[in-house]
């Protein structure tokens, strides 16, 4: 009997201990936090939506406000805070990237280097949208009429890049600058054959293309997609699977990361703040939004080029995690 006693004690310190770690492993948020604007994109796109569930959940638990607005997307996002309109905002990996270095859209105004990462948070795809069944390879682009985005923003240079890979360039196509709620828009009324769409599957603006069409992906194959990723090795390997917009079949594509970026003048509490808001309550994030599913620590933790906010470099180490610091 003793020596069953024993065991059950020290089971129920095995369990304490347990259980213990498992709190420990929970933090609290900061006290002092102050409001902020979180530029994200367009309405019909992911950035907006998810970005508003994330925004409202860090205002409702921590002393942190967000309030997230539309604005242009990725570049113009940076501009805001390199202007002080903004806080934080969302930013495709590879555009951030180009902003930190000063080229392609950035090249003329050079570097802007005066914003950190909060954290990478999904892998947003290449979305070649079309309801012509026939356009079956970006090669079959050639010659039609194509919505590459805004100039100088992501999904165009996103476009650029894939339609390079293909050995085609702009002037191979009939390109339009539009967003993605006027792609979509053009393509119902017959005024574009495709659309470069670049946002996290399932995205509200194809998605409400589903409900009166047959929407097709066009897919990139293998060969293209290693050479893209041997130029640009921020792009990688992604598959939509068929069923995300109701298509025949799964579509193969590339993807890059969103990606939340902070001004470095924004207080150490409050981006610890944003991501304690959210990564403390991911179940209930994922009742607002399917993205939410998507995310974990160690995917928010891989960023390198770009160091990490200090209110996020903080947060990490409290969850036992090293991130890139300046």
């Amino acid at each position: 009997m003793k020596k069953i006693l024993a065991l059950a004690l020290a089971l129920c310190l095995v369990l304490a201990l347990g259980v213990s770690a498992l709190a420990d492993d929970a933090v609290a948020p900061k006290d002092g936090g102050s409001k902020l604007t979180f530029t994200t994109g367009g309405e019909a796109g992911t950035y907006f939506g998810f970005g508003g569930v994330m925004a409202q959940k860090v205002s409702e638990v921590t002393s942190s406000t967000v309030t997230a607005i539309t604005s242009g997307g990725s570049a113009a996002n940076i501009y805001a805070l390199d202007d002080g309109d903004a806080q934080l905002g969302f930013s495709q990996s590879d555009v951030l990237s180009y902003a930190y270095v000063g080229a392609r859209t950035f090249e003329e105004d050079g570097a802007i280097d005066n914003f950190s990462i909060v954290a990478p948070l999904y892998m947003e795809q290449v979305q070649i949208v079309t309801l012509n069944p026939e356009i079956k390879t970006v090669a079959d682009l050639a010659g039609k009429s194509v919505s590459i985005g805004a100039p100088g923003s992501g999904v165009y240079f996103n476009a650029i890049d894939v339609l390079g890979a293909y050995d085609l360039t702009e002037e191979d196509i009939k390109p339009t600058y539009q967003s993605f709620a006027d792609s979509v828009e053009a393509l119902q009324d017959g005024q574009i054959d495709a659309a470069f769409i670049v946002a996290g599957a399932p995205t509200t603006a194809v998605t409400s293309l589903t409900t009166t069409n047959d929407v097709f992906l066009v897919s990139l194959d293998d060969e293209h997609i290693d050479a893209l990723i041997e130029e640009s090795p921020f792009y990688a390997k992604a598959v939509i699977e068929a069923d995300t917009y109701g298509m025949p079949e799964d579509a193969t594509t590339v993807a890059v990361s969103a990606v939340v970026i902070a001004s470095n003048d924004v207080a150490d509490e409050d981006v610890y703040n944003f991501l304690c808001g959210v990564f403390e309550n991911l179940d209930d994030l994922a009742k607002a939004h399917d993205k939410a599913k998507e995310l974990s620590l160690e995917f928010a933790s891989s960023f390198v080029g770009v160091p990490y906010h200090p209110g996020a470099v903080q947060y990490f180490a409290d969850k036992g995690i090293e991130v890139p610091a300046e």
